[in-house]
């Protein structure tokens, strides 16, 4: 059963005009391991996810995009204690594509990815169990594939996910200069575990 996927930032003593350039530091590692330079778009959220966006804009996907200090500059003009801000960024991965045979072709495929900085009073301070940056990944889909049989072409593939994944949380947290860092599940299951069970079944 797929998951969705999270990475979790937190820094010291993070005053809210800091929060800029460690949004900026974050989306600008992306390019570096498998995703664009730009960002896609932006969105202001205030107090709760349940209130509609204060900003949204759109730039697009490649040379349309925001260059991050752009977009984070932006959206950022509108800065309050109890306001969070998602940038969307395409970052591409190996993924199975059916055709006419039996066996899928591998093709590397875009996906937007949601980075979320929060304000100290966003949601009564869900910055303490999100993080003050998340990285929403969506699906875990790409690091398991459990619907396929694991042979030798799509074990490769998914390692290679793994792999891109495990540099670009390294890459985001040394660029922002995060003291912590956790990856995890919405179901809380560890994909870790999963994905050496999952590694393990094809041998």
């Amino acid at each position: 059963m797929s998951d969705t996927l999270y990475l979790s930032l937190w820094y010291p003593n993070l005053r809210l005009a800091g929060l800029g350039d460690k949004l900026t530091a974050v989306l600008g590692a992306f390019a570096a391991h498998g995703g664009e330079a730009r960002v896609y778009a932006a969105t202001v959220w205030p107090v709760q996810w349940s209130e509609p966006p204060v900003f949204q804009r759109v730039w697009g996907r490649g040379e349309n995009g925001a260059e991050p200090r752009q977009g984070v500059d932006e959206a950022l003009e509108l800065l309050h204690d109890d306001y969070a801000y998602e940038f969307q960024i395409g970052w591409s991965l190996w993924e199975p594509e059916q055709g006419g045979g039996l066996d899928p072709r591998w093709v590397r495929k875009p996906r937007l990815v949601r980075v979320t900085g929060y304000g100290p009073l966003f949601e009564d301070g869900a910055y303490e169990q999100d993080g003050h940056i998340r990285v929403d990944f969506g699906t875990d889909a790409p690091f398991l594939e459990e619907d396929l049989e694991m042979d030798a072409e799509a074990a490769r593939r998914v390692e290679e996910n793994v792999r891109q994944l495990v540099a670009l949380a390294g890459a985001v947290e040394k660029a922002s200069g995060a003291t912590a860092r956790l990856l995890w599940s919405e179901l809380g299951e560890s994909l870790a575990q999963r994905l050496a069970a999952r590694l393990g079944a094809g041998n």
